[in-house]
């Protein structure tokens, strides 16, 4: 009998632990954005291995927790993250070298990093932008890591871009920014992407 009831156990404590490793494994991290308009949910590219890196990072540190949607283009971007200096950005610790990848296109929904105009195309990994235009913006491919792409929230986006905003296009009323990391399955994120 007790020989049974350890073999039991033993079958149990190994069938969970094969149930959680798979679950685990399947366990892909996106990006959450929270605004006062509504959630944004973010695929990470995997081909953008820094830049992803970088945004979980940055993500779970709560850097943007503070900031806002601080550049908002109707026909252009929704912009978030440290704002646009005149200095540009020079803080090595924020700066991250460019990961173009031709397939990754500034598509409706494309996630990017935002840069300064400096020689080698660095990023400033605490600045991304959405591209909300309908056709793209295909003069920025190539200039600009695009590191991800909207699965839900595109919505948002529109209502964003659309408020009143100031010279320099940045919202009259601040559009703060909760941003985390949060866990799908494969599967999960096809549903939420169809």
């Amino acid at each position: 009998m007790q020989l049974l009831t350890i073999l039991l156990i033993s079958f149990l404590f190994i069938s969970q632990s094969k149930t959680f490793a798979q679950t685990s494994s399947e366990d892909i991290p996106v990006g959450q954005i929270i605004t006062r308009y509504g959630e944004i949910l973010i695929a990470l590219d995997d081909r953008t291995p820094n830049h992803k890196a970088s945004f979980i990072e940055l993500a779970n540190a709560g850097y943007w927790d503070s900031l806002t949607f601080n550049r908002v283009i109707p026909n252009f971007v929704a912009q978030g993250g440290c704002p646009d200096t005149e200095e540009g950005f020079n803080d090595p610790e924020y700066l991250l070298e460019p990961e173009f990848v031709p397939e990754l296109k500034h598509v409706y929904g494309a996630v990017g990093s935002g840069r300064d105009d400096n020689p080698g195309k660095l990023s400033a990994r605490c600045q991304f932008y959405i591209v909300q235009n309908p056709d793209g913006i295909p003069r920025l491919d190539g200039d600009y890591t695009i590191f991800g792409h909207v699965i839900k929230g595109m919505s948002v986006i529109e209502q964003i871009v659309r408020v009143k905003r100031d010279g320099t296009d940045e919202p009259l009323k601040p559009i703060a920014l909760k941003v985390e990391i949060i866990h799908f399955s494969k599967d999960e994120i096809s549903r939420i992407s169809h």
